[in-house]
C-alpha cells in the first residue's frame, strides 16, 4: 500500500483532488497541501511513522496536542483539523486505507469575533485622502472604491481582467471562490474612477517596463504585470497612514465594511448573500449584530409607550 501511494506522489494527486473534485480554491488547495505536508514532518520528527497511510486516531491527536503547545489558535487548529478529515477521506476513496482516522477528531469551539469595520465616515476620509493628480492615486484611488462598492475579496480583485468590466449594463464579473462566478453591479462613484484610471492604466509602469505590460490585467503593478494581492494590502495600508486613521486594517474589512453599510442601509440577509458570493447564509449573519445599534435607536424613536 505505502509503495503504490508514493508510486502516486500522493500531494500532487491530492492537490488535484481538491481542485476537480473538491472544487476549492488555490489559497485553500494550498493551505490543506501545507497542513499534510505539517503533518507529515511531525511524523518525521517524531519518528513514529513515514508513512501517512499508517496513521492512526492516537497519531493525529499528538499531533494536535503539540500544535496546542505551540500556541496554535483554536482557529487554526480547527482548519487543521478539516484539512485532517479531507485528506484520510481521500485515501479512504482511493483504497489507501480502511478507516479515516480523522473522522472523529473533536474540534475546538470558536468563539465568534465581531467583524471589525470603518464606519462610513472613516471609509469616505479614507477615500477623499487619496491624491489623484497622478496615475497611481488613480488607480489606487479605483481599487478603495471597487472593494468598498462591491464588497469583493482582495483575491478576486487580483484577478480582475479588463473584459471583467462590461459598460453596457455597468456591471462587473466576479470569479469567486470554487470558481463560482458573479456579475455585481458598479456605482456611479466606481465608474467614474474607473473610467478615469483606464485612461491612465498603460502609465502605471515605469517607462522601462512599458513594452512588457499585462495585455489583460485590470489593475497593473509598476512592472506593468498583474497586482498581487500582497500589493493591494500594501496600498490599503499606505492609503490608512495618509488619512490619518489609526487603525490597521486589511482589505478583507472592506468587505466587512460593505456589508455593514448595506444592511444598515435596509438592504435584507439574503441580497447580501448574494452579493458577497457566500454559500450559506449562515455565513453573511455574522454581520446582523452590527446592526443592532440601529435597531434599538429606531426603536427607541418610534416605541409608541416611553
Amino acid at each position: 500500500m505505502a509503495d503504490k501511494l508514493k508510486d502516486k506522489n500522493i500531494l500532487k494527486e491530492y492537490s488535484r483532488y481538491l481542485k476537480e473534485v473538491k472544487n476549492f480554491s488555490v489559497n485553500t488547495i494550498n493551505a490543506y497541501t501545507k497542513d499534510i505536508i505539517s503533518l507529515a514532518q511531525f511524523l518525521q520528527n517524531s519518528k513514529i511513522k513515514d508513512d501517512l497511510t499508517l496513521v492512526d486516531y492516537h497519531m493525529l491527536r499528538g499531533y494536535l496536542v503539540l500544535l496546542k503547545q505551540k500556541k496554535y489558535s483554536d482557529r487554526t487548529i480547527a482548519r487543521k483539523i478539516s484539512s485532517l478529515r479531507v485528506f484520510y477521506k481521500y485515501l479512504l476513496e482511493e483504497g489507501f486505507k480502511n478507516t479515516n482516522p480523522a473522522q472523529y477528531l473533536l474540534t475546538p469551539r470558536i468563539k465568534n469575533r465581531l467583524p471589525i469595520f470603518l464606519f462610513i465616515e472613516e471609509m469616505l476620509k479614507l477615500i477623499d485622502s487619496i491624491k489623484t493628480d497622478n496615475p497611481i492615486g488613480i488607480r489606487d484611488k479605483a481599487i478603495l472604491e471597487l472593494l468598498y462598492a462591491t464588497g469583493i475579496r482582495v483575491a478576486e480583485l487580483s484577478n480582475l481582467d479588463l473584459n471583467s468590466l462590461n459598460w453596457d449594463d455597468d456591471t462587473v464579473k466576479i470569479m469567486g471562490k470554487g470558481s463560482k462566478e458573479r456579475v455585481l453591479p458598479l456605482s456611479r462613484p466606481v465608474k467614474i474612477v474607473l473610467k478615469e484610471y483606464l485612461k491612465v492604466r498603460k502609465q502605471i509602469p515605469h517607462k522601462k517596463n512599458y513594452s512588457s505590460i499585462s495585455e489583460e490585467a485590470l489593475f497593473l503593478n509598476c512592472f506593468g504585470k498583474r497586482l498581487t494581492t500582497r500589493g493591494i494590502r500594501v496600498i490599503i495600508n499606505k492609503n490608512m497612514q495618509t488619512a490619518c486613521l489609526d487603525k490597521k486594517i486589511s482589505p478583507h474589512v472592506l468587505r466587512h465594511t460593505f456589508a455593514t453599510h448595506l444592511l444598515n442601509g435596509g438592504a435584507d440577509l439574503r441580497s447580501v448573500q448574494e452579493l458577497l458570493g457566500h454559500t450559506s447564509l449562515s455565513t453573511t449573519q455574522i454581520y446582523t449584530h452590527i446592526t443592532k445599534a440601529k435597531l434599538i435607536k429606531t426603536y427607541n424613536k418610534t416605541i409608541p409607550r416611553k
